[in-house]
Parts: structure tokens; C-alpha cells; sequence
């Protein structure tokens, strides 16, 4: 199980405990046809816009 710390939209860092898990689900959840869909991830408190710079980010991981 990878870890990946991510900065939220406030700045805040964010340590994901199951990378694999949380890629799938902004794919599932938050993209339109492959594309990133500008919605709004909250886990934990933390929020995460999936915009194209996010998502490219989250898919070089």
C-alpha cells in the first residue's frame, strides 16, 4: 500500500494511506470521459478541486 502526501486547496498537507485507492476513486468519482470534471474531493476534512493540473498530477504518481 503506497503513501502520498498531497496539499489540499487551503495548503494543508494531506497523507493519502492508500494511494491506489484514492486514484480510483477521483477516476470513478471525478472525471468525465478520462477528463478531470473541476469537482470538489473532501476526505478527512480536507478538499481537493479536481482540476486538469490535480488529476495530471495525481496520474504521474
Amino acid at each position: 500500500m503506497k503513501e502520498v502526501d498531497l496539499i489540499d486547496d487551503y495548503g494543508r498537507r494531506y497523507r493519502i494511506k492508500n494511494f491506489k485507492n484514492f486514484k480510483n476513486h477521483i477516476l470513478k468519482y471525478h472525471t468525465i470521459n478520462g477528463k478531470p470534471d473541476n469537482s470538489l474531493h473532501i476526505e478527512n476534512g480536507m478538499s481537493f478541486t479536481v482540476t486538469n493540473k490535480f488529476f495530471d498530477k495525481l496520474m504521474r504518481i
